[in-house]
């Protein structure tokens, strides 16, 4: 990575270099590699596990060797999420909000409400028509509507969570779950196994949850784009969260990777401007 200071890079040198982002999340870390045009190079996506400093290391190193890029042709390494402060080859450091709301304006660039559904919290930005923020909300104090609910509640049920999306999709019935709490709702999966209902029906119901759970903090309105590694890997959420809206719900490429593309944006942006 150059360390030869910010005045290198202005002017005509700028086109040979590269720009990553590295999103250290609770549960995974996502590391984003772009040129000079913003276009995404290389990626990689792991588990956090317990060591952030070599886990983020490491998942800059895939990503970096999936793009074909040294890590010498790095002009920044902008850090960002749960984790941020954990990146020892971070030069600059973002908070996952706004890295989040740069990721999403540069593909949808005017006002929207941005929900992010991580793998332990829920997020609600509001960005107006120039991507800054104009309110938040967050769900800090439990791990209802987020990636872990549904990882548990997947456990429960014997299922793989890759395999969410597609029983949601073969749902014909409507089945209510109106516990959030991971443990209650574990409890009423049972009473309805009992019952005999299918496991899609239970499935989709379980999405349908996530989706009010997610009105509650916040009402939604205007353009609304879904990020985060819950939607990359069903965007069936998308779909219910339209249903019940009665709008077009945005899904950004790579959602799961907007946050680490945001940084890397922040990156490109700030070397530009000098």
């Amino acid at each position: 990575m150059n360390t030869k200071g910010e005045g290198r890079i202005h002017g005509s040198g700028l086109e040979k270099f590269f720009w990553a982002g590295v999103d250290v999340g609770a549960s995974t870390t996502k590391a984003v590699v772009i040129d000079l045009e913003a276009t995404m190079r290389g990626f990689h996506v792991q588990r956090s596990g317990v060591d952030y400093a070599g886990g983020s290391a490491a998942c800059l190193e895939k990503a970096l060797e999936k793009a074909g890029v040294s890590l010498e042709s790095l002009s920044c390494v902008v850090s960002t999420g749960y984790g941020r402060y954990n990146v020892p080859m971070a030069k600059r450091i973002k908070t996952e909000i706004s890295c989040h709301m740069k990721g999403c304006y540069h593909y949808f660039p005017h006002a929207a409400t941005i929900v992010d559904i991580g793998g332990q919290d829920c997020k609600v930005i509001r960005v107006d028509e120039k991507g800054r923020r104009v309110a938040f909300r967050m769900n800090r104090k439990c791990a209802a509507g987020t990636g872990a609910f549904l990882e548990e509640v997947a456990l429960r049920l014997g299922l793989d969570i890759s395999q969410l999306d597609s029983l949601a999709r073969r749902s014909t019935r409507k089945v209510q779950i109106g516990s959030y709490c991971t443990v209650f709702t574990s409890t009423e999966i049972l009473t309805l196994i009992r019952k005999g209902e299918k496991v899609e029906d239970i499935v989709r119901g379980l999405f349908d949850s996530v989706v009010q759970r997610i009105l509650e903090m916040d009402p939604l309105d205007g353009t609304i784009v879904l990020t985060g590694g819950v939607v990359e890997h069903n965007p069936v959420l998308a779909e219910a969260l339209g249903e019940r809206l009665k709008t077009n719900v945005f899904i950004p490429p790579h959602p799961q990777l907007t946050g680490a593309f945001g940084a890397a944006l922040y990156g490109l942006e700030e070397d530009r401007a000098g």
